[in-house]
């Protein structure tokens, strides 16, 4: 049964601060006219303004004061006379209304002053009765107070956080608790992929359920464990998983939440935090983003430091030390950055045990996109297996994004059903951007477009590990004005000729430039910034330089800033002519492979031209089959897959495509 939604408005203490102050701003706009400037006078002076019929609108208050206002010049000339320092701090001009206030004897002598000048003629204004000693008054002399008082008591809310608590609650942990009776309970058969981090973490899952198991022989279950990987694989699911099957107290919250302005905050919250689990034990406590807390101490303190950030680590890395191993606190912290956290919060008793979330691979991404369909209205048409190997190198966030993008064109194009070409049409937005058709393109950019797109087609048609092609158009699409889709394979060591491959296959659209067209253009700028970078890394990284092998000057451990080169001058000289000779050699490599293949190549740019999306088929059309047969083409046939029917294949980084 739906729950009935409450209609009624929620209170907002901010309305009731505004209504108090509006009142007593009107309580004072009416006590203090600022049209009106007040002068003191005797009961003796009164009685002879009545009489002369100088005053009007007489009003006579509870508490033996009269007040009136004067009428003609003759008494305020008596009033303001000798007086250029007013009580009420008002000078008086003569547009200004004066006003008189008395002292009374009583209430009744001012009645019988009034009727009996009115009975013989000599006041002919009003006068009327107020009571000012009620809640009016009150209101008038400790309203200010009272505002003050509520002013302080919001700004030290907001400081206290959403929480509540005012001032007492800064100091608070901000953590979240779940229990076992949360509705939302995340279970691993939620978390889909992971199967290696699920095993692995499986441990502390039984730890939390049988702890004697462990106990009674001696053995200690790591205080904390780090789930490191890139953003949006399930690190924060997974660790709710983990609650959800030890069906224990889960207390979450980001590492921002103990940092705060004031200093001692961030402590006080950690040692609150901990004084929580100590007594909900057994429990687990998950630090979504630690690097925001857990950043390395005293890096660069020319530059500044954060004494506040640090005493918060320091805090932290106490309490971890205070607790049992055995105490029934497990402390789960997800990072993305795990090379900055400082290394006393990743020693043995801490963070002693590291979980490595990667980015799901083929098998994974299948599971992962049943778990994100079962919300989507599909039809037959989608297959599962091409999905996943048309998204090599998405994270479980990016393939939930392919199916609610897919739900969103399916819903534009007014269909019952989300199909296989809208996923396919989600793909391409999601990894290329938008399609831009309006963007104007003149016939000779057009010509130059396919002509440097046909060029990589045909080499990395032609070359053994240049990853399969899936398609190339030329239709403007984000930043790019042209592109062309691979299939990288999912290889974990590239071999040298591998990355020279990449680097001809990326040099051949210059070089079809160059051949074709008779001279280059600027859009060629994204591969050669990609091409450059690939050779260094083959000099400076993996030491495959012809005139440098075996030398890496990459230092994964470093904790410097890169200010300065860990090789000589001359080294460097040596370094780039290096480069420049890979880059010269695989440059004259594609022109060579276009010389070969020009009217192929020319066949394509034509196609390219008239139809602004061409396929694989097309090359192989054109070309012939291709002489190499990919890994995963072979790994296809195995699982009894058409490597004929589908020429997508699968990496561990998302498909690249040229911007031009």
């Amino acid at each position: 049964m739906a729950k009935k939604q409450n209609s009624k408005p929620k209170m907002n203490i901010m309305w009731m601060y505004v209504l108090i102050f509006a009142s007593i701003f009107a309580l004072w706009m009416m006590r203090n006219d600022a049209s009106f400037a007040t002068r003191q006078m005797q009961w003796s002076q009164f009685k002879d303004a009545v009489n002369a019929n100088a005053v009007d609108n007489i009003v006579i208050y509870s508490d033996k004061k009269a007040e009136a206002e004067v009428v003609g010049d003759s008494l305020r000339r008596v009033l303001t006379k000798d007086d250029p320092k007013p009580a009420d701090g008002k000078s008086v001009s003569t547009n200004d209304k004066l006003r008189v206030s008395v002292e009374i004897p009583s209430t009744d002598a001012a009645e019988k002053l009034i009727s009996k000048a009115q009975e013989e003629g000599k006041y002919t204004g009003v006068y009327n009765y107020e009571d000012n000693s009620g809640l009016s008054n009150i209101l008038w002399y400790f309203g200010p107070v009272v505002l003050l008082v509520l002013l302080w008591v919001f700004m030290f809310r907001r400081m206290g956080g959403a929480g509540g608590g005012g001032i007492f609650s800064v100091g608070k942990s901000r953590a979240t608790l779940f229990d076992g009776d949360n509705a939302d309970k995340v279970t691993f058969n939620d978390v889909a992929g992971l199967a290696e981090a699920k095993v692995e973490i499986a441990e502390i899952v039984d730890f939390l359920k049988n702890p004697r198991t462990y106990t009674d022989l001696g053995g200690k279950i790591p205080k904390g464990v780090l789930l490191v990987g890139p953003p949006g694989t399930g690190k924060t699911l997974l660790a709710k998983a983990v609650a959800g099957e030890a069906e224990v107290p889960f207390f979450s919250l980001s590492g921002s939440d103990f940092v705060e302005m004031f200093v001692g905050v961030g402590a006080s919250r950690v040692r609150d935090l901990f004084g929580q689990a100590k007594s909900k034990a057994p429990c687990i406590i998950f630090i979504d983003e630690i690097d925001a807390v857990g950043r390395a101490r005293g890096k660069n303190p020319s530059l500044g430091g954060n004494d506040e950030r640090e005493s918060t680590l320091n805090q932290l890395l106490t309490e971890m030390d205070g607790f049992g191993s055995n105490s029934g606190i497990i402390v789960l912290a997800a990072t993305n950055r795990a090379d900055i956290l400082d290394k006393a919060l990743l020693r043995a008793g801490r963070f002693d045990r590291q979980i490595y979330v990667e980015l799901p691979e083929l098998n994974d991404r299948k599971e992962i996109f049943q778990v994100h369909l079962r919300g989507v209205k599909t039809d037959g048409s989608v297959d599962l297996d091409f999905l996943a190997r048309q998204t090599p190198g998405f994270s479980g966030a990016d393939i939930a994004n392919v199916c609610n993008e897919a739900a969103l064109i399916a819903a534009r194009r007014k269909k019952k059903a989300v199909q296989r070409q809208d996923f396919t049409d989600a793909i391409d937005r999601i990894v290329g951007g938008l399609e831009k058709r309006s963007k104007v393109i003149t016939a000779d950019e057009r010509h130059s477009i396919a002509v440097h797109e046909a060029g990589h087609a045909t080499v990395g048609w032609h070359l053994e590990f240049a990853d399969p092609l899936i398609k190339v158009t030329i239709v403007p699409r984000g930043k790019a004005l042209g592109a062309a889709w691979y299939a990288p394979e999912e290889r974990q060591i590239q071999p040298r000729q591998a990355i020279l491959d990449q680097i001809c296959k990326l040099l051949a659209g210059r070089a079809a430039e160059e051949l074709f067209i008779g001279y280059t253009d600027t859009g060629a700028l994204n591969d050669l910034e990609r091409s450059t970078k690939l050779a260094y890394a083959m000099v400076t990284y993996y030491g495959m330089g012809a005139s440098l092998p075996n030398i890496s000057y990459y230092d994964s451990s470093s904790d410097s800033y890169g200010f300065t080169k860990p090789y000589s001058e001359e080294r460097a000289r040596a370094i780039d002519a290096e480069v420049q000779k890979i880059v010269d050699g695989e440059y004259e490599r594609a022109k060579s492979i276009l010389t070969r293949y020009k009217a192929g190549h020319h066949e394509l740019a034509d196609l390219l031209e008239q139809r602004e999306v061409i396929f694989a088929e097309d090359a192989e059309r054109i070309f012939g089959p291709r002489q190499w047969r990919s890994r995963n083409d072979i790994l296809a046939e195995q699982e009894g897959d058409d490597p004929e029917a589908d020429n997508s294949t699968t990496t561990t980084t998302p498909p690249p495509f040229q911007l031009k």
